[in-house]
């Protein structure tokens, strides 16, 4: 058995080498640099550019919107709030410098059912931004590229 040893422990040094490696599948975070609103017909859009897609998305009504990470409720003009979550996604760089530059949140006028957009969190690889809405109505997401965008859709 202790002869052993020593191929054990250049086993196990190598093993922890491997795991500090990097895998060059590891999806590059998506940083927010813009947030977008237009108005359309039958629809409001909002458009997120990112520098890459973000590994999910998701878009839900909630009764309150809350800060990420405080909790603490968020107040936007509005009837019905809708949640958007991007995961794998932040609005600062690696260094922590702002890739998101913008208002944190925004009244948008020109729209016919959104009436404001906020980000209400940018918190451990989780962006969070939430949108007052005069009533419900139906939403749509999807991502497209080139350059990579996540857009919501809400109809009027």
């Amino acid at each position: 058995m202790k002869r052993h040893r020593p191929l054990v422990a250049a086993l196990l040094a190598l093993l922890a080498l491997f795991a500090f490696v990097p895998s060059a599948n590891a999806q590059p975070t998506a940083e927010l640099t813009n947030i977008r609103v237009g108005a359309h017909p039958g629809y409001d859009r909002i458009v997120f550019d990112l520098t890459a897609l973000p590994a999910t998305q998701n878009v839900k009504y909630v009764a309150q919107l809350v800060r990420d990470p405080s909790g603490m409720p968020v107040s936007l003009p509005g009837n019905a709030f809708v949640q958007v979550t991007m995961t794998g996604a932040a609005a600062h760089d690696a260094d922590g410098n702002l890739t998101y530059t913008g208002p944190q949140m925004f009244t948008t006028p020109q729209l016919a059912n959104v009436r404001a957009v906020a980000l209400i969190g940018d918190f451990e690889g989780v962006v969070t931004v939430g949108l007052g809405l005069r009533h419900r109505a139906p939403v749509h997401m999807f991502t497209l590229t080139g350059p990579n965008r996540l857009v919501v859709d809400v109809n009027h």
